[in-house]
C-alpha cells in the first residue's frame, strides 16, 4: 500500500473527523497515531482496528493538546516508536455558542488553545523531521468558519480564521522542502461535535431541534445534505499522494457550496 512505512499523527482522531481520517490512511497502509480522549475500551478497540486494517503499527497517545509539554512528549514517543511523524492533521477542536458578551473568558481560551495554539506548536515539532526526509504532508481540518463568520461563535471562527492563516504562511516557508500544507474546510458533518452544540443553540436562539439543524446548520448548505466523514477522510488522503504535491497553502472547501454564495 501507498503509505506503507510512513507515519500518521491525528490529533483528535477518537471518534469523527479525525478517526475517520486514521481509517483511510491506514487503508493506505500507514502507520497510525490517534490522539483525543474518550472510553479507554473504546478507544483500544479503534486502535487495535487501525493496525489490522495498515497491516501496520497504530498507536494511541493521550497528549492534552492545551499542553505544550505534553505535546513535545507525543512528538518524541513518535520519533523513538515510528522513526517520527510523515503525516499530520490537526483536527482535534472544540465548539462553544454564546453571545460574545457573555462569551466565558476560560471557554474562549480552551477554544483557541486546543482550535488553534495546539496547531502552532505540533507543526513547529513535526516540520524538521519532515526537512530531513524531504517528506511531509500537513493538513488541517479547518471548517467553512476559517472563511466566513457565524453568530455566537466568537473564539470558533477566530481560532478557525487563524488555521487557515498559520496553514498559507508555513505552507509558503516549506514550499521548496517537499512538504505541502493544506486546509479541508468542511462545512456540517453530523459528529458528536455538531451534535453536541445544538442544545446551547437552542438556547440562545430560542429555537427547537429541528429549527437548529433545518434553518442554522444546514441553512447556508445549498446541498441540504450533511457532508460525511468519509468525504472529508477522501480529501485528506487524496493530500498525501504524489498527484496533490503541487497543492499547498489551499483551503479545500467540502461544505455543500456554503462558501460559494
Amino acid at each position: 500500500m501507498r503509505l506503507t512505512g510512513k507515519t500518521a499523527l491525528v490529533t483528535g482522531s477518537t471518534s469523527g473527523i479525525g478517526l475517520g481520517i486514521a481509517k483511510a490512511f491506514a487503508a493506505d497502509g500507514a502507520n497510525i497515531i490517534i490522539n483525543g480522549f474518550g472510553d479507554a475500551d473504546a478507544i483500544e478497540a479503534e486502535r487495535k482496528g487501525l493496525e489490522a486494517t495498515s497491516g501496520g503499527k497504530a498507536a494511541y497517545d493521550g497528549a492534552d493538546l492545551t499542553k505544550p509539554e505534553q505535546i513535545e512528549e507525543m512528538f518524541k514517543r513518535a520519533e523513538k516508536d515510528l522513526g517520527g511523524v510523515d503525516i499530520l492533521v490537526n483536527n482535534a477542536g472544540m465548539q462553544f455558542v454564546s453571545p460574545v458578551e457573555d462569551f466565558p473568558v476560560e471557554k474562549w481560551d480552551m477554544i483557541i488553545a486546543l482550535n488553534l495554539t495546539a496547531a502552532f506548536h505540533t507543526i513547529r515539532h513535526a516540520v524538521p523531521v519532515m526537512r530531513k526526509k524531504k517528506w511531509g504532508r500537513i493538513i488541517a481540518t479547518a471548517s467553512a468558519h476559517s472563511l466566513v463568520a457565524s453568530p455566537f461563535k466568537s473564539a470558533y471562527v477566530t481560532a478557525k480564521h487563524g488555521l487557515a492563516g498559520l496553514t498559507k504562511t508555513v505552507a509558503l516557508e516549506v514550499a521548496e522542502a517537499g512538504i505541502t500544507v493544506n486546509c479541508i474546510n468542511p462545512g456540517y458533518v453530523w459528529t458528536p461535535l455538531v451534535e453536541n452544540q445544538i442544545p446551547d443553540t437552542m438556547k440562545a436562539r430560542n429555537m427547537t431541534r429541528e429549527q437548529v439543524i433545518n434553518d442554522v446548520l444546514l441553512a447556508g448548505q445549498p446541498t441540504k445534505q450533511f457532508v460525511t466523514v468519509e468525504q472529508v477522510a477522501a480529501i485528506a488522503s487524496f493530500l498525501t499522494r504524489d498527484e496533490a504535491a503541487n497543492i499547498t497553502g489551499a483551503n479545500i472547501s467540502v461544505d455543500g457550496g456554503w462558501t460559494a454564495a
